[in-house]
């Protein structure tokens, strides 16, 4: 996952000379040369306020596009606000892990040195495919190997890891290694496994319009790529919650 170079100032232009806000904050990040691809993470670089402008700017551009396919929102009740809606849905929930910072994560120490295998999930995967914005749904689960350093955090903060990570345009494979690098960061376990099984909207949506398609990833980590026993057994947990 790129490093993100935190903002030391983020000053507001004079309203007479405002830039959109999307040109204030790509701006900041080319300035730092820092990569804001689909799914990175660009909390940093978005002053105060300014996401209240972003969702009205992508609202004017989403009803360019809506104009543009020959729908006439003014007359039709049921378009009238659907700019405004997807902005919000866009900017405060399914893309809402490029611009939240990374969730507030309480960790603990390893008091009682656990070093055998632990296992989270199945939790719930939702996210898009950063090539036509459909919806990916699916299934994530974790193995960790702690050890007596490691730093421990609650089963709900994975969810929300998991989530800040997914929560973006994404491509299955990177996602599978962004969710595990943060993982790390955070736990510095011996050994970490990661399985993500998802539907792909744009499988059933266009294309072959195949309903049946799944994507499976895995990412194995420090013990679990050497230990074919410790590998077998997290896959084996796995494999009986998804019969």
């Amino acid at each position: 996952m790129p490093v993100h170079t935190p903002v030391v100032a983020l000053r507001s232009e004079p309203a007479a000379t405002q830039r959109p806000a999307s040109e204030r904050i790509r701006q900041r990040l080319l300035q730092a040369c820092q990569r804001h691809h689909a799914n990175d993470n660009i909390a940093d670089f978005i002053a105060e306020g300014e996401l209240d402008e972003l969702r009205a700017e992508v609202a004017g551009r989403l009803e360019d596009v809506l104009q543009a396919l020959v729908i006439d929102t003014r007359h039709d009740h049921n378009s009238a606000g659907t700019a405004q809606r997807v902005a919000r849905m866009f900017i405060d929930e399914v893309f809402a892990g490029r611009y939240r910072a990374a969730p507030e994560v309480a960790t603990f120490p390893n008091v009682s040195r656990l070093d055998q295998l632990m296992t989270i999930g199945p939790l719930t995967v939702r996210s898009a495919c950063s090539h036509h914005l459909c919806p990916i749904m699916g299934r994530v689960w974790i193995g960790v190997l702690p050890n007596a350093d490691s730093e421990l955090i609650g089963l709900s903060k994975y969810a929300r890891i998991c989530d800040w990570v997914m929560s973006r345009p994404q491509i299955q494979e990177e996602a599978v290694t962004m969710l595990a690098d943060a993982l790390e960061q955070r736990v510095k376990p011996d050994g970490l496994a990661i399985v993500i099984e998802a539907d792909h909207f744009c499988m059933h949506w266009r294309g072959v319009k195949d309903a049946h398609a799944l994507m499976r990833n895995t990412v194995m980590r420090g013990a679990f790529a050497h230990d074919a026993g410790l590998r077998s057994e997290f896959l084996g947990f796995v494999a009986c919650d998804a019969a």
